[in-house]
């Protein structure tokens, strides 16, 4: 739907999600029950939530022993790594027994990290070359937004911590393109993540000024911009006479959440120009935790106000050698990923397996919190949360430490843990995700089937 004008919204038949905008700024609202509740009442038509779609990606594989539960069905025993998301232990699933064979060597040689990080949602082996010759393959997330991108305002969303290379050599001979990059338009095009939050703010909400806030007109769009919200306040008043005192809240609550966001990036803005001897990216956080929770916040609310419904989030790229300082772990985490079982590398491993699970389980937490209707966000949709390696020492890629939160808008049936037989391609399961989106396809890279998760 169209964005409005102020004095078009007081006459259109509103529909349940309200789009305002003001100075070149988009906020689609979320889900309202009392605007267009009486047409639908009146047909006795159940409210269908739009189905959304998410991968998220972590590196350097696993401590297994720490990571990996025991049991299966609904009375698997959560393992001490997976108790960081016990809370959310029914909604999610355990899949064991997911496999990407097209990132192995295969005769390649070296390179396991960018194979995993190429293969993750695309199936296909990529062509090893550090050169411009790059080829892989198109990515799930992209096959989707190619159908589906249409209904929204953004087709996919593409999110990192890392930034993004597209050349250079990262891994013993394939380039960067692979390792730094998740989703794939085309054989030869990755799709560049997001890693500023201000940045993805501003393609959010569609009133960024560039990624250079600089040049001519540059203070005077300072002045106009004071505000994403301060500049539909206006049109965002007269809705909220138009509904009733649930929505009424629900949008005080949005509002609220998109200023929060806004004073944190600044506040990050603001700390990072007190350092003019470190060249820090505006809008980053030094904290890697606040990093990553702000692109989690960013990421609701992209889902919340279906600015879109796919969405990728590279949380560090495969090989990173990223300290965690504040978690006791002064070590690069794909050094002591070789970890050759020694115990104090496992036990440093297994710290920070646990620490990405925290930030996955404040995802889910804000997820669960936004409602529609009768159901939550994290109902309506499918996060697959994961890496392309399994034991890092091993570098092996089969088994992989894979969790599927949400419901898939009652498709899926979490709080269990499914172990598969043999090795099933990871792509038969993003073929049953594709087609529960209505997005038909047989195949997606080296799949071999549809692997149906109820």
């Amino acid at each position: 739907m169209p964005p409005l004008s102020p004095a078009a919204s007081a006459t259109h038949t509103a529909s349940r999600r309200q789009v305002l905008r003001g100075l070149g700024t988009f906020l689609t609202l979320p889900f309202l029950e009392s605007i267009g509740g009486r047409a639908a009442a009146a047909a006795k038509t159940p409210t269908t939530n739009p189905l959304r779609a998410c991968w998220l990606y972590v590196p350097n594989g696993v401590n297994v022993d720490e990571w990996m539960p025991q049991g299966d069905g609904t009375g698997y025993q959560l393992s001490r790594s997976l108790n960081e998301i016990a809370r959310h232990k029914d909604d999610v699933m355990i899949m064991s027994g997911l496999c990407h064979d097209l990132a192995r060597s295969h005769g390649n040689g070296g390179g396991d990290h960018a194979r995993a990080t190429a293969t993750f949602l695309t199936g296909c082996m990529p062509k090893k070359t550090a050169g411009a010759d790059i080829q892989l393959g198109v990515s799930v997330d992209q096959i989707a937004a190619e159908k589906l991108g249409n209904l929204t305002r953004l087709p996919s969303l593409e999110l990192s911590t890392d930034g993004q290379r597209s050349s250079g050599n990262c891994d013993s001979g394939y380039s960067c393109a692979y390792q730094f990059n998740l989703s794939w338009k085309s054989t030869t095009l990755p799709m560049a993540p997001e890693m500023n939050p201000r940045l993805a703010f501003e393609r959010l909400f569609g009133y960024g000024a560039g990624r250079n806030d600089e040049g001519p007109g540059a203070a005077r769009r300072k002045r106009l911009r004071k505000s994403v919200l301060d500049s539909v306040l206006g049109e965002a008043k007269s809705l909220q006479a138009r509904v009733n005192p649930t929505d009424r809240r629900k949008i005080d609550e949005y509002f609220a959440a998109v200023r929060d966001i806004e004073k944190r990036i600044e506040t990050a803005e603001k700390f990072n120009a007190e350092m003019p001897d470190v060249k820090v990216p505006d809008g980053v956080p030094d904290s890697y935790e606040e990093h990553m929770r702000a692109m989690f916040d960013l990421l609701v609310l992209a889902f919340q106000t279906d600015t879109t419904r796919i969405a990728t989030f590279m949380l560090a790229h495969d090989g990173s050698n990223r300290s965690f300082t504040e978690i006791g772990v002064p070590d690069g985490h794909h050094s002591i990923s070789h970890h050759q079982r020694d115990p104090q590398k496992l036990e440093k491993l297994g710290k920070i397996d646990r620490f990405y699970l925290r930030q996955l389980a404040y995802f889910l937490d804000k997820m669960k919190s936004v409602r529609e209707g009768d159901k939550s966000l994290l109902d309506s949709s499918m996060i697959v949360y994961g890496g392309g390696i399994q034991d890092p020492d091993r570098h092996n890629h089969e088994n992989l430490p894979i969790i599927l939160a949400g419901r898939a808008g009652g498709a899926w049936t979490p709080g269990r843990r499914q172990i598969l037989q043999g090795e099933v391609p990871m792509t038969n399961l993003y073929v049953d995700m594709l087609q529960k989106m209505n997005v038909h396809v047989d195949t997606i890279g080296d799949s071999n089937g549809r692997l149906e998760v109820s």
